[in-house]
């Protein structure tokens, strides 16, 4: 099975961190996602996603995005394999994301 970690992060600007500061949490999750492959369940790369956006809800209404409304930010998320859901749960923790007052959503992937 297949499943998608979102990492959800409180807002922040990267352009205010200094390059140190960028290079250790780039690190971080290099060494987390590595740990990850290593063992064979890294399906798929990590995808960063952009902090602007649109968000298109029902009758066609446009707001700026992502979810302005909440406090925390879909940043990035990878795609893991393992055979449960508690799996998946396990190869979550040490996310560099929790360590900055994030989350990580674990959702089974359908296909």
């Amino acid at each position: 099975m297949e499943f998608a970690l979102l990492f959800r992060q409180p807002s922040f600007d990267y352009s205010k961190a200094s390059k140190e500061e960028m290079q250790a949490l780039t690190k971080k999750w290099q060494d987390w996602s590595g740990s990850i492959a290593a063992q064979g369940k890294l399906s798929g790369n990590g995808i960063r996603l952009a902090t602007a956006g649109k968000v298109l809800k029902a009758g066609g209404i446009i707001t700026d995005g992502p979810f302005v409304e909440i406090r925390e930010m879909l940043g990035s998320f990878i795609i893991v394999k393992a055979d449960s859901l508690e799996e998946a749960t396990t190869l979550a923790h040490g996310c560099p994301a929790l360590g900055q007052g994030g989350s990580v959503e674990i959702r089974p992937i359908f296909g």
